[in-house]
């Protein structure tokens, strides 16, 4: 049976409890990765730095909204300016602005809702627009332009929201149909042996080249070698001619020379057969020695 003793211990009891909860519940903490939004009967109040906060229990309450840097990802499907068709996979990296927090939990009541209901609208909106501003191949061989693009269109249709900052916005992957996927095998397929053709073309232009230098070579090796023996000729001929010019005006000069030349040639034999009154040689040359 319940005494009235045991009732003033359980009173007693709640009542001390509560006002363990009550003091406990005037002090909060907040994060150097968080700012805290206070709120007094569930309207906005004021914002709170990192660090410990005080706050009257039952009157004020406190949300703690996230400044950390976060990336959230969509899938979409998109058309090129050539009107391919692409499964994108795109991402943007944001954060809370840390002195925007009361703003932010004004209009959204918190990160999550702003990524909802204003982020991923634009970023959906601006993903294909820019990218049907590409052909396929452009995006493809362009990926840095594209999402720069990209970010400078998503950071321009968000800049009124000033609550949260645009940190990269990234076309992660870009997926077109297999039959466009084919078309572009065979089409580098195809430019790979134009370009082999090309190479083969190039090559057989210098060997072609480098056998007419060498046949240009050898003819000029040739004429210079006929040059050379026109030239020993010539010369040759020259020095012949000057020799006999020269043995000519000796005998001119001189006509007993030949008679010399004959003596000095003789082998002292007398011929065996004579024409009658032809004078013996020997003896005509003594006699006209003489």
């Amino acid at each position: 049976m319940l005494t009235i003793n045991h009732a003033r211990e359980i009173i007693l009891g709640v009542i001390a409890l509560t006002s363990i909860a009550l003091i406990s519940s005037m002090w909060f903490t907040i994060d150097a990765t968080e700012r805290g939004v206070v709120l007094r009967l569930g309207a906005l109040f004021r914002s709170a730095p990192p660090g410990l906060g005080f706050k009257i229990p039952l009157l004020y309450s406190v949300t703690k909204i996230s400044v950390q840097t976060n990336t959230y990802h969509w899938k979409m499907n998109s058309y090129s300016s050539d009107q391919q068709s692409a499964d994108l996979h795109a991402s943007v990296t944001l954060h809370a602005e840390p002195d925007q927090v009361a703003e932010l939990y004004r209009r959204f009541q918190g990160l999550e809702q702003l990524v909802k209901r204003a982020v991923d609208p634009i970023v959906k909106q601006q993903v294909k627009v820019v990218f049907g501003q590409y052909t396929a191949v452009r995006a493809i061989q362009k990926r840095a332009d594209l999402n720069s693009d990209i970010m400078r269109a998503v950071t321009s249709a968000l800049k009124d929201e000033s609550s949260v900052v645009i940190e990269s916005v990234q076309i992660e992957n870009i997926q077109f149909s297999d039959a466009y996927e084919n078309s572009v095998e065979q089409r580098m397929l195809a430019e790979v042996e134009v370009l082999k053709l090309r190479q083969n073309a190039e090559r057989e232009k210098v060997q072609a080249q480098i056998v007419l230098t060498q046949a240009e070579a050898k003819a000029k090796a040739v004429r210079e070698a006929a040059g050379a023996e026109a030239d020993a000729i010539r010369l040759k001929g020259e020095a012949e001619a000057d020799a006999i010019k020269a043995r000519g005006a000796a005998l001119r000069d001189n006509p007993n020379l030949i008679i010399l030349v004959q003596a000095e040639r003789w082998d002292g034999r007398l011929p065996t057969t004579m024409v009658p009154g032809a004078a013996i040689p020997m003896l005509n040359i003594s006699k006209q020695a003489q």
